[in-house]
């Protein structure tokens, strides 16, 4: 045997303390869930999967403060006054900062509405109820989370699924929102093993980017779509619970959709979960890496490698920060009433509503007609980054900032703190005139801008961790 210098391939992770809690938040069968233009009916007619609302608590130490991230299975927020209120609620009851906070709605667009203001219309009269449960659910989840805390460590690791496909298509000189075989789609699924001390599981944090458009009109159940198969199809395997988290999907969708067939999104659930269980299964155990170990002369000279307890990084880092984007030249309601008037009446209201719920208390058209303060929070977890914003950005934001950091894991967080039905979509959709550029606020460059945003405030906090 021949003994060499140390070679070791490092498991990006994290080492502290670990919580974690969750709540049931199905809503009640009646409730609005109008959230297609082409749907026949205004209310849930039963329920697919329930809902489910998870809570990772992060530490350094018992003196340190935490860090909470939440994956909802939500449609989106459709006001900045309905976020706001959960949000106060959960940080005053929780004593914490608003850095101290992510929420990310897994983007189900079989769920109810997230707006108080829909109360006047067929089902809305359990939308109140709801968020105030919403809201209850958030804060007791997060009190078990933080009660919970243990020594424990995150480890990350990198797999692919298929499901994502990319959905810009031009066909006939119109660009369409379906399945484009000619380009590629990003198919990472970034894994985080929580584990306690001795090397229990305790949860999978699973980062992937899908639209969960499975189910569409012809559907009248509460769905998480493939949500809610995935979280199965790793917990019934691990013991442990999963926090479903939605990367940056603007663009990104599964190939077969739009449908009414519940088995469809649970196929979708199986191979994003059969995926991760894939990861996990080629992971080293918790808290090590991979060392090399000694050449072994068996008829060829064979390198034996070895896992081996590791150091990992204790560093925990958080905050928020605004990124001022380029808005476009906005039509007023009454100019985009007229602009709508030849599609069908139901799809034109619920657009005109969806304009009119955005731009109250997000934009401020009379003193700042140009841009638009668009908040993000950032936090570096061990070796593993962080972005979140409230919007719909194209998968280019995680592609690109994962090539600017390709030491780290990088976690893109879509839907999260906030409204999230304003897209960021790359130049060529501004060219093609593709919905999400016509549907947006921003003007062309807006992605891009919030990139080179995110990422000089990620490497600010690189820095912080460098010289502290």
């Amino acid at each position: 045997m021949t003994q060499s210098p140390t070679l070791r391939v490092a498991t990006p992770g994290f080492s502290g303390l670990v919580g974690f809690g969750r709540r049931d938040i199905t809503p009640p069968v009646g409730i609005r869930n109008r959230n297609w233009g082409a749907a026949a009916t205004d209310t849930a007619t039963g329920v697919h999967r329930p809902f489910i609302l998870s809570v990772l608590a992060l530490k350094t130490d018992t003196t340190s403060s935490p860090l909470l991230i939440a994956g909802v299975d939500g449609t989106h927020w459709r006001r900045v006054d309905d976020w706001e209120s959960l949000q106060c609620r959960v940080l005053d009851e929780l004593g914490l900062e608003a850095g101290q906070l992510i929420v990310n709605l897994s983007h189900t667009h079989s769920g109810p509405v997230l707006t108080a203001s829909h109360a006047d219309l067929a089902g809305g009269e359990y939308l109140v109820a709801y968020l105030d449960r919403l809201a209850e659910a958030l804060v007791g989840a997060g009190r078990d989370a933080l009660a919970d805390l243990c020594e424990g460590s995150v480890d990350w690791y990198t797999g692919s699924s298929s499901v994502a496909v990319n959905r810009d298509l031009d066909l006939d000189g119109r660009a369409l929102v379906g399945f484009n075989p000619d380009i590629p789609a990003d198919d990472t699924v970034l894994i985080g093993r929580v584990c306690a001390g001795d090397g229990a599981h305790l949860a999978t944090v699973v980062n992937y980017a899908c639209h969960p458009t499975t189910l569409a009109w012809e559907n009248c159940q509460l769905s998480p779509d493939y949500v809610g198969e995935l979280r199965e199809t790793v917990e019934s395997h691990t013991g442990a619970p999963c926090l479903f988290l939605q990367g940056a999907s603007g663009d990104l969708s599964p190939r077969l959709q739009y449908s009414g067939d519940t088995e469809l999104a649970d196929r979708h659930g199986r191979a994003i979960g059969l995926a991760v269980l894939a990861a996990l299964e080629t992971m080293p155990p918790p808290a090590t890496d991979l060392v090399y170990g000694e050449a072994v002369e068996s008829g060829a000279p064979v390198a034996v490698w070895r896992a081996d307890k590791r150091t990992a990084s204790t560093t925990l880092r958080y905050g928020t920060e605004i990124s001022v984007l380029p808005l476009r030249p906005l039509s007023s309601c009454a100019e985009l009433a007229e602009e709508w008037a030849d599609i069908l009446p139901q799809s034109r209201d619920e657009r005109l509503r969806r304009v009119r719920d955005l731009r109250e208390g997000y934009l401020d058209l009379d003193n700042r007609p140009d841009d638009v303060d668009h908040p993000m929070w950032i936090a570096r977890i061990g070796d593993a980054l962080l972005v979140a914003h409230p919007g719909e950005a194209y998968s280019w934001l995680q592609t690109e900032l994962r090539q600017r950091f390709p030491q780290a894991p990088v976690l893109v967080l879509n839907l999260s703190n906030g409204p999230g039905f304003v897209y960021l979509p790359d130049r060529d959709a501004y060219r093609r005139d593709a919905y999400q550029a016509w549907q947006t606020v921003f003007a062309p460059g807006a992605l891009e801008k919030f990139t080179d945003d995110a990422s000089t405030a990620l490497h600010a906090l690189l820095a912080a961790d460098d010289l502290g």
